[in-house]
């Protein structure tokens, strides 16, 4: 590690009139580019990024890193952790693998693995401790959809079954780890590129229903990279990666109840890679040029943060916030 940072962020926003809250960086100069991010409760969390890092916070604090064994030249985009001990992350690319630790990463088991030069694993999720779900980009027009009811240590190939066909140019992005979202039943999937549409199955993966977001597309690096759900509302969030401060039709949102998108004029102020639904009324987004908060359950968005991250998540349990970023940069909420 080359430093450690823990100097505030002279960017402040506030959660509530009377709230003032700041990011604490806690750890950067790794060099990686973290886009996986787990958050268990307000100690424990993980992280993954490039080149083969993985990184463990136990104290609420502090983060201790390592480079998996093996798999140094590997770019782990999404991590999924049930404890200080228990993990799982997938890498983007080919070949696709799966590893899973019970040790809190002393060692780390493959359960599954994917040599087709095709394969392009995008995102996970879970419904609960023992069933989850991993996406991929399409392979002869199919999305590769995985499935596991053991905890991730074996996982069904059910990409035939399910039979989610995407259009021509249609695939998704491995940006934060959150164009996958599980809630109860259901399962929500994002995609981009010349299409941007939001697939739905409310049981588990079986069957799938299907529908246009409002949102910018048609170019390979346009679409949705993001989506969170709030009780009755789903929101999207992304861009154009290609134009990092562009706001142009970069977000929407739809109540469950309707079959309409909503669009407004105060959007996240550039390409979005992950948005964060923190309580009833107060949502994040986040991506290279900034951070930018609604206070209004998403009907207008403030710009609080010039300095960008990859991805936010909050604690499962808890209220822990973190962001994670390039060059292994760590930020906490305080």
């Amino acid at each position: 590690m080359k430093y450690l940072l823990t100097l505030l962020f002279i960017c402040c926003f506030s959660l509530a009139k009377s709230q003032s809250q700041k990011i604490l960086l806690l750890d950067s100069g790794k060099n990686t580019s973290l886009r996986g991010l787990s958050v268990v409760n307000d100690k424990v969390a993980w992280v993954s990024g490039s080149n083969g890092w993985v990184a463990k916070m136990v104290d609420g604090k502090s983060f201790s890193w390592q480079q998996v064994k093996g798999f140094e030249k590997l770019d782990f985009r999404d991590i999924e952790s049930f404890s200080a001990d228990e993990a799982i992350i997938i890498n983007a690319g080919y070949p696709a693998y799966i590893l899973k630790t019970k040790d809190g990463g002393q060692t780390w088991k493959t359960v599954y693995e994917n040599k087709d030069s095709l394969i392009f694993l995008d995102g996970m999720d879970f419904w609960n401790a023992k069933e989850g779900i991993i996406f991929g980009d399409p392979i002869n027009g199919i999305m590769k959809l995985l499935v596991t009811k053991d905890a991730g240590e074996t996982w069904q190939d059910v990409s035939a079954k399910a039979n989610v066909n995407l259009k021509e140019g249609e695939a998704s992005f491995a940006a934060s780890g959150t164009t996958i979202r599980t809630f109860k039943n259901k399962v929500y999937i994002a995609t981009g590129g010349k299409h941007s549409r939001l697939w739905n199955s409310a049981d588990k993966a079986q069957t799938w229903s299907v529908e246009d977001i409002d949102i910018i597309k048609g170019e390979a690096s346009t679409g949705t990279f993001s989506i969170a759900i709030n009780q009755n509302t789903i929101y999207a969030v992304g861009g154009d990666y290609l134009k990092e401060e562009s706001a142009i039709s970069n977000y929407s949102f739809k109540s469950t109840k309707e079959n309409t998108w909503t669009k407004i004029e105060n959007n996240p102020k550039g390409y979005r890679s992950a948005i964060e639904v923190i309580n009833k009324k107060v949502i994040l987004a986040t991506g290279p040029s900034g951070v930018d908060i609604s206070n209004d359950a998403g009907q207008s968005w403030q710009l609080f943060s010039p300095k960008g991250f990859h991805t936010c998540r909050r604690a499962i349990k808890g209220k822990l916030i973190l962001f994670t970023g390039s060059r292994g940069q760590i930020g906490k909420l305080i």
